[in-house]
């Protein structure tokens, strides 16, 4: 299954899970009705941010949005089994790097974020999500609450990624970074 039948999929599981409408989603996500639709039936490709809105809706992380959680004893996670998922808009890659997502569990995610490629992030009302980010190369400016947090190889930031943020790359080169999240109800 490729990832854009796989999105689909979780995302239509989730609304109905919860039983509710594409109405009740859309309201509660600020995502039209219509695009929601669209993205079940894999009419349109969703970017990062409208993912994240749609995840921050439902109370879940955008990991547990894009992959079903797996068996819990699974205890290693393969590189040539970890899915990555490109979004559309920017070309940000993401990949969840951890073994299957259990509740409470950390995850791991591995991101390539394209020269000059920038991705805004919503607050999310549902969710508090800690999270630390160690950039492995290239540069980084995250801006959040009003702070301007300039990041080279090596250097780790601890964000509350629940805030709204702003995730920037000026420099010339790829930026690849790791996230470490752990994800709480609010």
């Amino acid at each position: 299954m490729d990832m854009a039948e796989q999105i689909a999929q979780r995302l239509k599981a989730e609304r109905k899970q919860r039983g509710w409408s594409l109405d009740e989603l859309a309201e509660r996500s600020r995502v039209s009705r219509a695009m929601i639709s669209k993205i079940e039936r894999q009419v349109s490709t969703p970017t990062a941010v409208l993912l994240a809105r749609l995840a921050n809706a439902m109370g879940i992380s955008l990991s547990a949005l894009m992959f079903e959680a797996g068996p819990t004893q699974q205890t290693v996670s393969r590189l040539a089994e970890q899915r990555e998922w490109t979004d559309p808009a920017t070309g940000y890659t993401r990949r969840l790097v951890s073994p299957a997502l259990r509740q409470g569990d950390a995850e791991i995610v591995a991101v390539n974020l394209p020269p000059g490629a920038r991705i805004s992030f919503p607050a999310s009302g549902a969710l508090c999500i800690d999270g630390q980010l160690l950039l492995q190369q290239g540069q980084l400016q995250l801006s959040a609450g009003g702070e301007q947090l300039p990041l080279k190889p090596g250097d780790c930031a601890r964000l509350a990624l629940h805030l709204a943020h702003e995730i920037y790359n000026p420099g010339a080169e790829v930026a690849r970074y790791l996230v470490v999240i752990r994800v709480n109800s609010a």
